[in-house]
């Protein structure tokens, strides 16, 4: 219990920082292409009280790591109103991109930290719950270290995960905005039924685990990894 509890101590502020940022991230591009409705009701915020989604934010992603599935999850969406948009096709488009971009800029912040912080011979060892921590060489646990690992693994997987072209995610605004007109009315129509197929998401993955994960989002979120551990090996040895 204990190994699970320090754990979630790590992971929980990871989680949280990645989804507010993520958040503000929408409400601040927003505003600068021309809508200030989230600043106006009060969501241009850090505080992750004005954010935190009671399901999304804690219930799934807890559920989720419990079943060994990997965690994903959602805060309270910042209001975005296209038509107060100077331009709203390309505005949607560009405020549905900076939630993620914002995530890679985090994920960079901690690569660089880790590099910094980095501890030489250091490797992975499960800990007493089956949760990966990293070692030095001496045998001692390094929570920091780990808790810099996972905030660059939390926010790429956010980014990528986001990048879906599923209603209501990021990449559905993206790729809305790509369609030609006929069709995108239709795909904008698809976007109220978000939450029902968030659900569908959160039920397949319980049903039947990781395995669509891993044919479509984990390799890119392998890939944009391997760029980030890149980084902080560039810091370290710098």
């Amino acid at each position: 219990m204990f190994d699970t509890l320090s754990f979630a101590a790590v992971f929980i502020p990871c989680l949280v920082i990645a989804i507010v940022f993520h958040e503000v991230a929408h409400g601040l591009a927003a505003k600068a292409l021309g809508d200030p409705t989230a600043s106006e009701r009060g969501r241009l915020t850090l505080n992750p009280i004005r954010h935190v989604d009671p399901i999304g934010t804690l219930l799934v992603p807890g559920g989720l790591l419990l079943m060994g599935a990997p965690a994903f999850g959602w805060a309270k969406p910042v209001p975005v109103n296209k038509w107060r948009l100077a331009n709203p096709r390309f505005g949607m488009m560009a405020v549905a991109a900076a939630g993620p971009a914002m995530n890679f800029a985090l994920a960079f912040v901690g690569a660089v930290a880790f590099g910094i912080i980095g501890t030489p011979g250091a490797g992975w060892a499960e800990g007493g719950a089956g949760f990966p921590m990293l070692i030095a060489p001496d045998g001692t646990t390094l929570p920091v270290a780990t808790g810099l690992y996972l905030f660059m693994l939390i926010n790429v997987f956010l980014g990528m995960f986001n990048l879906l072209p599923i209603p209501p995610f990021d990449g559905s605004h993206i790729l809305g905005g790509l369609l030609p007109k006929p069709l995108r009315k239709h795909w904008e129509k698809l976007q109220r039924f978000g939450m029902v197929l968030i659900l569908g998401v959160i039920g397949f993955s319980w049903v039947f685990g990781t395995g669509w994960l891993e044919v479509t989002v984990l390799p890119l979120v392998a890939a944009v990894m391997s760029f980030y551990e890149g980084v902080a090996n560039w810091v370290a040895l710098a």
